[in-house]
């Protein structure tokens, strides 16, 4: 069934106990039916404060989040599960059952050269045991495709899709971005009916990271595409209108967005329901 969410960075620029039940409190005012969470820091992640939070907005979560640097996955497996596995144990004390983003390598970690096989494998085995974790806690899992700018890992929707396929888990899905795919892909509408069965999370964010509908994104084949594909899945609205400084480095986001939180969010999900309604998604 279609739902709507939206990334906490649409209100905050870094997750706290305080600032992310705000973001939940903010996500269950405009209407959403679940914010996604960045779980970067799992060890000082409030589960029990931010449980009780989502139960007051009415609204649910998904977690995504970016590998440290040093728990890059195609180099360091054990270290990046190890770090997956206390991510999985948080989101069972929060009683989330989602986990995308970039949870096979670390973003801003670039080697100057395309991804070895070697790479590919230790990915591929990495995530097999990490989905078959998360499925005896049931939980789902989605690997991101990112732009070359922050990975060499996984640049394409088809290319995460191999990697997908190639683990066997039938719990770990694929998350596009519509702001990675309109650096990478040629178009959108042929991307996501070639992927059409795998993915079931998007990120709906503009090609300037501020307000839908006000870039250079074609949401015309995007809705399109979507529709064509049977796309049942989550739609997220990924707009930034603070972030921390962390991720800020990874993403080379040096400029503030064109709009503040309130109008990002208010804007954003309308756009997201009309745009359903209209191409027939709703």
């Amino acid at each position: 069934m279609l739902s709507y969410g939206a990334h906490a960075f649409v209100w905050i620029g870094d997750w706290t106990t305080e600032s992310g039940n705000h973001a939940i409190a903010e996500a269950g005012k405009k209407g959403f039916d679940f914010l996604e969470i960045p779980m970067l820091k799992p060890d000082t992640f409030n589960a029990a404060s931010h449980k009780k939070a989502l139960k007051e907005a009415g609204i649910s979560s998904t977690v995504s989040l970016v590998l440290p640097r040093d728990k890059h996955m195609p180099h360091e497996p054990e270290k990046a599960l190890e770090f997956l596995t206390k991510v999985l144990d948080q989101m069972e004390r929060l009683e989330c059952s989602y986990l995308g983003g970039c949870i096979g390598y670390s973003l801003g970690t670039l080697t100057g050269k395309p991804p070895t096989q070697e790479e590919k494998q230790n990915v591929i085995d990495t995530l097999g045991k990490l989905a078959q974790d998360a499925k005896s806690r049931g939980i789902n899992l989605a690997l991101e495709a990112c732009n070359r700018y922050e990975t060499y890992m996984y640049n394409t929707l088809e290319d995460t899709r191999d990697t997908i396929k190639a683990t066997g888990a039938d719990n770990l899905s694929l998350h596009a971005d519509t702001y990675h795919m309109n650096i990478e892909e040629e178009g959108f509408y042929k991307p996501i009916m070639a992927t059409a069965d795998v993915l079931d999370y998007i990120h709906m964010s503009e090609s300037h990271r501020g307000l839908v509908g006000t870039g250079t994104v074609n949401w015309d084949e995007v809705w399109r595409g979507l529709k064509d594909a049977g796309f049942k899945g989550k739609l997220v609205l990924e707009s930034f209108a603070a972030i921390n400084p962390e991720l800020a480095a990874a993403t080379c986001l040096w400029r503030p967005p064109n709009q503040g939180p309130e109008v990002l969010s208010s804007a954003g999900i309308k756009f997201l329901k009309e745009g359903a309604k209209t191409y027939g998604l709703a």
